[in-house]
């Protein structure tokens, strides 16, 4: 069956959404939040080096799917900056740290290798390719655990939120193959291919965590709700168990999947139950003309 990715219209309303929008649980809500700091540069990096890579694409049905990831990846990056311009007028400025997102995207990780690396372009390309492919295993993991995850429906999560998190995640499953294909297409041949795309990984996990407790130490002690506000493992570990979150040793077992020579993304989720909750998304329906404000009907 032929199944066409494309990017999707969407409008969320913000007006309602409390900052602890998980309710009683800033720590859940913070380090969910992270995916706001990171995602608008990081998205709109995925779609540069995308479009860098192009000219390499010589399969017609994977040029469609590109275009139509690249087309979701822009409207994600669009639509998590808004929920940041929401935090800000919560009075939780978040710039400092996005700063520093952007430099390590733009500059870090830009069209040419960063401090003089003698790295041919084209070499530089691939890897920035590995390292999307890598990010996007956990980017479909974490879209996956959003559509099945109960215990936020059960919590009271402000259902504006929730959609957001749910739209995303679904478009993420939807697309859990294609930066991985982009890379086994465009990536080279042979042991060195598999090498890099290792790499990739082992570059990427360790960057997201570090990046995922910092911002979470960020959000916490900015939060102008909390006094004293601190990001620990165990209250990590306690939302988790609560399925308020998805627990570090989850994801961890998922670097090893993604390193089996037979691997392939298609194995990560439901596409079925994605393509359901999209077809259902209050935001979606919201911009399609079909409902009222998004997401203040329930989701589940």
């Amino acid at each position: 069956m032929t199944y066409a990715i494309k990017p999707r219209r969407v409008s969320f309303d913000w007006k309602q959404t409390p900052l602890h929008w998980i309710p009683g649980e800033p720590t859940a809500t913070h380090v969910i939040n992270v995916l706001h700091l990171l995602l608008p540069a990081g998205e709109r990096w995925f779609v540069k080096v995308f479009k860098e890579a192009l000219p390499l694409v010589t399969d017609e049905k994977l040029l469609k799917d590109v275009k139509g990831f690249m087309g979701q990846e822009a409207t994600h990056s669009v639509q998590h900056a808004y929920v940041l311009e929401h935090l800000a007028e919560q009075r939780l400025d978040t710039a400092a740290y996005t700063r520093h997102v952007e430099w390590m995207f733009d500059v870090l990780l830009g069209e040419r290798p960063p401090f003089g690396i003698p790295l041919p372009r084209r070499e530089w390309l691939r890897f920035r390719l590995s390292l999307i492919a890598a990010i996007e295993h956990f980017t479909a993991i974490l879209g996956a655990w959003v559509l099945e995850a109960g215990a936020l429906d059960e919590s009271g999560t402000d259902e504006v939120m929730l959609d957001l998190l749910r739209w995303h995640g679904a478009e993420e499953v939807e697309h859990r193959a294609v930066a991985f294909d982009m890379y086994q297409h465009a990536g080279g041949s042979g042991a060195l291919r598999y090498l890099r795309r290792a790499e990739g990984m082992a570059l990427a996990w360790p960057a997201l965590v570090y990046l995922w407790i910092v911002g979470a130490r960020y959000l916490l002690r900015h939060d102008p709700q909390l006094t004293g506000g601190r990001y620990r493992f165990a209250d990590h570990r306690a939302a988790a168990r609560r399925g308020l979150l998805p627990s570090w040793a989850s994801l961890n077992a998922a670097m090893p999947r993604y390193l089996g020579r037979s691997y392939h993304p298609s194995q990560e989720g439901s596409l079925r139950k994605a393509v359901e909750y999209l077809a259902l998304s209050p935001a979606a329906q919201a911009a399609a003309g079909g409902g009222g404000p998004a997401g203040r009907a329930a989701t589940s």
